[in-house]
């Protein structure tokens, strides 16, 4: 077994330990330490440099039956985390070896092997492979061009654009021949970010105005192909200014996330019909089979210069939950990633 000279005796982790009623509060969670040991075979020992807070996590801390198990009480959250390998009883990884897996939320993982993958700090900065060339690039990536069919010319309209997969969808769009691209956020500043640094057509500050009215007057010719990432009011404002045979992809609604009652739907849904639309949503898991073409293209892509990505990192493992509450609350640009190294 390979190992670091010196492993530490203890891991802080955060554990679950009330399910939130509505928005989530600190009291909810506990940072909390375990034991570090060698790992068994088979397995590999992690220290996390970044882990990821990600808007789908706050549904599995519901418990409700979903796509994904929810977080057992007084145990250890999950999510992605990118980590230096210290020890290792896999001869495939060795002491020094960056991986990506699915044990953040801690200092330190004890990683099956069979679940973690290599990545290279050469090609991108470690933190890149939990956003732009991560969960949140794969599902920007899928979504558009295989649930929307995207189509050269399209016009397309993003919801929550300033985010880590919205942002992405808007320059993906645009890199693929777009005829425009429109996107919404929560600040003014957000929105000269879409339109002044990624090549946005057109942005608006959801909190000025009805959002309808907003999407209209930036989509005079309506749009063809919506990605959701709000839900509530862009989704019924979509709806209605989608052109037939529109298409939306469905990939978060973060707006109702922490209602404590169901939110109403669409009010305007026997527009699907006239206008022979496809709303269809998506998940990650379902379209792994992208990986290689998505890395590939975004790869090249960002050695060129022609697709930005801009993370908001908050330091320290300590600040895992506040960093997890301001990405609920719109706080991040781009991805909302938490360093648990000042070093890495």
């Amino acid at each position: 077994m390979a190992t670091s000279p010196v492993l530490p005796a203890t891991s802080r982790e955060w554990h679950l330990v009330a399910r939130p009623n509505g928005w989530p509060v600190p009291s909810d969670f506990a940072l909390r330490e375990a034991p570090v040991a060698e790992p068994a075979a088979g397995h590999i020992l992690v220290r996390n440099l970044f882990m990821s807070v990600d808007p789908y996590m706050r549904g599995r801390m519901n418990d409700t039956k979903s796509y994904v198990p929810p977080f057992q009480l007084e145990r250890p959250m999950d999510g992605g985390a990118v980590g230096e390998v210290v020890a290792s009883g896999d001869e495939r990884f060795a002491v020094g070896d960056h991986v990506l897996h699915g044990l953040g939320w801690r200092e330190y993982a004890d990683v099956d092997a069979k679940h973690a993958t290599k990545v290279d700090g050469g090609l991108a900065p470690l933190s890149a492979y939990l956003g732009v060339l991560g969960m949140p690039g794969l599902t920007a990536y899928a979504g558009l061009l295989e649930v929307a069919s995207f189509k050269e010319g399209d016009a397309v309209f993003v919801s929550g654009a300033a985010g880590a997969v919205g942002s992405q969808v808007g320059q993906i769009a645009r890199l693929k021949g777009a005829s425009r691209v429109i996107g919404s956020a929560g600040s003014d500043e957000k929105v000269k970010w879409l339109v002044e640094e990624l090549g946005f057509d057109a942005a608006f500050n959801y909190k000025n105005g009805p959002v309808l009215e907003q999407l209209r007057a930036a989509a005079p010719d309506g749009i063809d192909v919506y990605f959701d990432n709000v839900g509530g009011e862009h989704l019924e404002a979509a709806i209605s200014t989608l052109n037939v045979h529109g298409r939306a992809t469905i990939c978060g609604m973060i707006a109702a996330y922490n209602d404590t009652e169901p939110s109403p739907g669409p009010r305007n849904m026997a527009m699907i019909i006239g206008k022979r639309l496809r709303l269809q949503g998506v998940l990650v898991g379902d379209h792994y089979g992208m990986q290689q073409q998505f890395t590939g293209e975004v790869a090249g892509w960002l050695g060129s210069g022609e697709l930005k990505y801009n993370e908001t990192v908050v330091e320290g493992i300590e600040n895992g939950v506040d960093a997890f509450l301001g990405m609920l609350r719109g706080q991040n640009t781009g991805k909302m990633v938490v360093s648990l190294d000042k070093q890495a």
